[in-house]
């Protein structure tokens, strides 16, 4: 599977992104899909996730209310709308597939695939 995401760039406090990964191939019902992301000197955090087949979403706390994971199982698509985006919000967001069950879809070794990045910026 490979995953290409896009949807990064450079904005300013208050201002809102839309981030798409696509999927090579047909995912499975079992898969779920994630999003996190890596500011400069720290490590990899979830952001959010979906189950592919129910769609049952999860944040982190940081972005709880303000992003939205959403998926589209017709073009393979993850989506993460991201609003009121605040200077901390601002680093490198990966999406993620996970082909088998879970009790811990925040960390990142439940997944086995990942895109290559985008960079999300926010200046204050």
């Amino acid at each position: 599977v490979q995953l290409q995401a896009s949807g990064g760039g450079l904005v300013q406090a208050g201002d809102s992104l839309r981030l798409s990964c696509a999927a090579s191939e047909r995912t499975f019902s079992s898969v779920h899909m994630g999003w996190f992301r890596q500011a400069p000197g720290k490590e990899r955090e979830f952001a959010a996730s979906i189950s592919w087949a129910a769609g049952y979403r999860n944040y982190a706390d940081a972005v709880k209310g303000r992003f939205t994971i959403s998926r589209d199982t017709a073009k393979n698509t993850v989506y993460l709308q991201m609003n009121s985006l605040k200077p901390e919000d601002t680093a490198v967001y990966y999406c993620a597939v996970g082909l088998y069950g879970s009790s811990d879809y925040t960390s990142p070794t439940t997944y086995n695939y990942w895109g290559q990045g985008t960079q999300v910026t926010v200046s204050s």
